[in-house]
């Protein structure tokens, strides 16, 4: 299951330059206490896939987690810049895949819009705004971008991994944490178009590439420039729970001699385990 926080919010550039914004604010977040899970023994990880299988290991040790989301997206004309950001809780079960996210974002004039999601097996239901609860299909890419799922970020990693052994650097911190990163330099999309990382942002700005250009802004990708990449898994170095994910990325769009510039960071906080129930609500089950 792969989700993203919704693009429900317009931001108005000139030349209607709009683009959807992720939203997400939402319940209060579980503590971040609870059991601690046992750190394996021996042989101790090395690679990344070994931190990345004690990775999935330690989230499994329990029902279900809280995360906490944050991030901003934008895009950048001639100095002028349209932008949202928002805030929000993901709570997922980690049995049979569950998700609750709920949250809010806003635009850069003020405005702004709720959204709440739950995906149950093959089940989903979005409200925004205080609406009626209505039917989606989770399998569907425009809820593929509505909400994050954080412990995905796993399964992401590892395809990174074994794509390429050169793409994924662990780095042991001193803070306790290991991290595992994969980052990239300006560079034409062309040239890193087959790397899963590159897929993903890819993947992200699509509905932004879709609204320009139904706004008759030319957006091809052979001319995509990837202005930058990094996105970075943080994990307890005694327990390999997940701590925090960050990605930050880039493209620039050619258009009159210029460049639409479009940025989009996410970052995730694991607040902890959740001994609640993730269930659909009374008014839909």
């Amino acid at each position: 299951m792969r989700t993203r926080p919704g693009r429900t919010v317009l931001l108005a550039l000139p030349l209607a330059l709009s683009l959807a914004a992720c939203g997400a604010e939402a319940e209060e977040p579980a503590g971040s206490g609870g059991r601690e899970a046992a750190a394996p023994s021996s042989p101790a990880p090395e690679s990344a896939e070994d931190f990345l299988d004690l990775a999935e290991k330690a989230m499994a040790a329990e029902s279900a987690w809280t995360f906490s989301v944050t991030g901003e997206e934008g895009l950048t004309l001639q100095g002028q810049k349209s932008a949202a950001t928002y805030r929000g809780t993901v709570r997922r079960g980690m049995g049979t895949a569950t998700l609750h996210s709920q949250g809010v974002s806003t635009s850069s004039k003020g405005k702004k819009k709720s959204e709440e999601l739950y995906v149950i097996g093959d089940a989903g239901y979005l409200k925004e705004d205080g609406g009626a609860w209505k039917a989606v299909s989770p399998a569907d890419p425009e809820m593929r971008n509505k909400a994050e799922d954080p412990v995905s970020v796993v399964d992401e990693f590892r395809i990174y991994a074994q794509a390429s052994g050169d793409d994924v650097k662990v780095t042991e911190a001193g803070d306790g944490t290991v991290e595992l990163r994969v980052a990239s330099g300006r560079q034409k999309l062309s040239a890193v178009q087959d790397r899963a990382w590159a897929k993903k942002a890819k993947r992200e700005f699509d509905p932004t590439a879709e609204q320009l250009r139904e706004a008759g802004i030319a957006v091809q990708d052979d001319r995509l420039t990837l202005s930058g990449l990094e996105e970075v898994l943080v994990l307890d170095a005694k327990t390999y729970r997940i701590k925090s994910h960050r990605l930050d990325f880039g493209f620039l769009i050619p258009y009159n001699g210029q460049d639409i510039t479009f940025e989009q960071q996410v970052g995730e906080e694991n607040q902890g385990p959740y001994d609640g129930k993730i269930e659909l609500p009374a008014g839909v089950r």
